[in-house]
């Protein structure tokens, strides 16, 4: 039976089979002993993606008392979801974020992890929680955004929309450019993809 360590583009962490392309985690141990979920969905606001080899590391998937490590299906839903580059085991990618998010803030240099995670923290998680969204034309959007469309989340890709499975994509849709849509990717994130960042997409993206 499948673990429940699969992070959806709302947040959501579920059980499935299907395997993921990348990792992370929410700053601490998430699971019991039986590697079943608690009731709590983060530790810390430290909410990274990384990747799923790291300098030959090998590890037993939610061991007692470590960290939950949680999969996804690709970068995209990793940002939808609220988490950033891992520092360590994506250290070029980090930078290169941290670069984008200070130019974003009309800043030199780059931001800190921390003063990120404290704005994603407030960008990702609503009242009581749950998944904070805002309403945004789909037109408007850039490539890499995920949003909410008929209850379900869809990959911005160019002028269309692949619906998001936790297998992959599925075959793109055309959408009138002025349909409003719930945005799942945070703000901060989509203003980082307005300047050039592209996150890794599963294969299934660009079939």
């Amino acid at each position: 039976m499948p673990l429940q360590n699969r992070v959806t583009p709302e947040g959501e962490i579920i059980a499935t089979s299907a395997r993921g392309t990348m990792m992370g985690n929410r700053g601490g141990c998430l699971h019991r002993p039986d590697k079943t979920l608690g009731s709590r969905r983060w530790v810390t606001r430290q909410w990274i993606c990384c990747e799923l080899q790291f300098r030959g590391r090998h590890r037993e998937v939610m061991p007692p008392g470590r960290y939950t490590e949680l999969f996804f299906l690709d970068e995209a839903t990793a940002l939808a979801a609220g988490h950033r580059p891992c520092f360590e085991c994506r250290r070029a990618e980090a930078l290169v974020f941290a670069t984008l998010w200070a130019q974003a803030e009309g800043r030199t240099g780059r931001v800190t992890a921390d003063h990120m995670d404290r704005i994603l923290h407030e960008e990702r998680l609503g009242p009581g929680g749950g998944k904070r969204t805002y309403q945004w034309p789909i037109g408007d959007l850039p490539m890499g955004t995920i949003a909410r469309l008929n209850g379900r989340p869809h990959l911005v890709t160019g002028r269309s929309l692949r619906p998001w499975t936790p297998e992959g994509y599925l075959d793109a849709i055309q959408i009138n450019p002025d349909t409003l849509v719930d945005v799942l990717t945070p703000p901060s994130v989509v203003a980082l993809f307005r300047l050039g960042l592209r996150p890794r997409l599963h294969p299934t993206a660009g079939r």
